[in-house]
């Protein structure tokens, strides 16, 4: 597998989710800094800082994924799966190079994931 296009894929998302990320928070920050007076204009800042944040920690989430998969692609296990090894589908890392799972693998984990969540559903 040529690495060497995924890289630079993921050097260019690394770089455009710092800048988002730097963005976010700052306009977030402003906002808390330059909150109005009545109570009308507190609540729709306090809802647009609070999206801010929110962005950012999504972002935050995947520029992490991004660099695990920058440092599989130093250590020579990128397109590995990390459960069992095997090789991650081509067409699965163009469409997500920062994938760390086979599809297999991947649907496992989520709906394991999913049924977790559902068990811990209030019943009504």
């Amino acid at each position: 597998m040529d690495v060497t296009r995924y890289r630079e894929r993921l050097i260019e998302i690394e770089a455009g989710l710092s800048n988002h990320i730097r963005r976010d928070v700052a306009s977030g920050r402003e906002q808390l800094i330059d909150t109005a007076a009545d109570a009308g204009d507190v609540s729709i800042a306090d809802e647009s800082e609070s999206g801010d944040f929110t962005e950012a920690e999504l972002d935050t989430t995947m520029l992490q994924q991004v660099q695990a998969a920058l440092r599989r692609l130093e250590n020579g296990t990128y397109g590995q799966c990390l459960v069992d090894g095997g090789p991650i589908d081509p067409k699965r890392l163009d469409a997500v190079p920062w994938a760390p799972y086979c599809t297999r693998h991947q649907k496992l984990l989520e709906a394991a994931s999913k049924t977790e969540a559902d068990a811990r559903a209030p019943v009504f």
